[in-house]
């Protein structure tokens, strides 16, 4: 069986169809999804899909772009175009540490990290973390002081509760791999400070190959999503040659980034069965190789 690592089930865009789109996911042997919260109602809502469906689990986080108020995102899925505008969340540590407490299908926390793609001069950051104030005047530093101190508030909940991460990491337009060099400096200052330092997942990974080793020695897997089955992806179908398979993921970020041949329809996890396809195809070994490692690594990290 598969196992999609990442998927948005919980989010607008699949309305009332969970049902269908789970039905065509267990026909092509993808039995187990990960529900992953992006904000505290989305990640109210996997909790409650994972005690609706068996085969549904659950993350909770905050993604990081949810820090801020006017954050403009929009993707395209069979010709429509779909948009939102981010709403300003605090991230309150108990209500979260509460929720993950509530079911024990959530497996991991997270989303969560460091996004610099769509950070600029006219963001509207909130300053809500344990009275965390930020101590600069430059706009664009501060957005990064304030995701840093949520994400490193997620790892500290992680680390309480026992439970995986799942990161997001998005550099900044400029310069792709920015934000990935500062999480793995935090990923390191922070692990020096404890014994028990969470275990995790880079999803959808964006980096270059020495930074996917590096996170690899840090104990995370490198998650791929459609990106890799892309034509012009070469750098990341490289490196999903270079790693080995026992640290790879796969997922699908549904409803985004559709794989060849769905490219440009709405995702879902049925899909991610060409993730795994052209993760064969990149290290010339049979899909059902990739099947078998790839979901005892999820089962391994999620305990599931």
């Amino acid at each position: 069986m598969f196992i999609d690592t990442h998927a948005h089930l919980n989010f607008r865009e699949f309305g009332d169809e969970i049902p269908e789109v789970i039905k065509r996911a267990e026909i092509v042997e993808v039995k187990q999804i990960i529900n992953i919260g992006s904000n505290f109602d989305t990640s109210k809502k996997s909790v409650e899909l994972a005690s609706e469906y068996q085969n549904l689990f659950a993350s909770v986080g905050i993604h990081p772009i949810h820090l801020a108020s006017d954050i403009v995102e929009t993707a395209k899925f069979d010709g429509k175009e779909y948009s939102f505008k981010t709403r300003k969340e605090d991230f309150n540590y108990e209500k979260f540490f509460e929720l993950a407490k509530s079911s024990n299908k959530v497996v991991a926390i997270g989303e969560t990290g460091l996004d610099y793609f769509r950070i600029n001069e006219n963001n509207n950051f909130q300053f809500s973390i344990n009275n965390f104030q930020s101590n600069s005047n430059d706009s664009i530093l501060k957005t990064k002081q304030i995701q840093k101190k949520v994400f490193e508030e997620h790892i500290r909940l992680a680390e309480e509760l026992g439970l995986p991460l799942i990161l997001h990491c998005r550099g900044s337009e400029d310069n792709l791999y920015d934000a990935y060099d500062d999480m793995l400096n935090i990923i390191e200052n922070c692990k020096l400070k404890t014994e028990n330092f969470p275990k995790g997942v880079i999803h959808c990974f964006g980096g270059n190959l020495d930074q996917a080793k590096e996170f690899i020695k840090f104990g995370f897997y490198i998650g791929f999503t459609g990106i890799v089955t892309f034509k012009n992806a070469t750098e990341l179908q490289n490196i999903a040659r270079e790693i080995p398979l026992n640290k790879i993921l796969i997922e699908t970020d549904c409803p985004f980034l559709a794989p060849v041949p769905y490219r440009g329809k709405r995702n879902e996890p049925a899909y991610v069965v060409e993730v795994a396809r052209k993760i064969a195809e990149l290290k010339n070994i049979s899909i059902d190789e990739v099947e078998s490692v790839t979901t005892q690594n999820a089962k391994n990290l999620f305990k599931i």
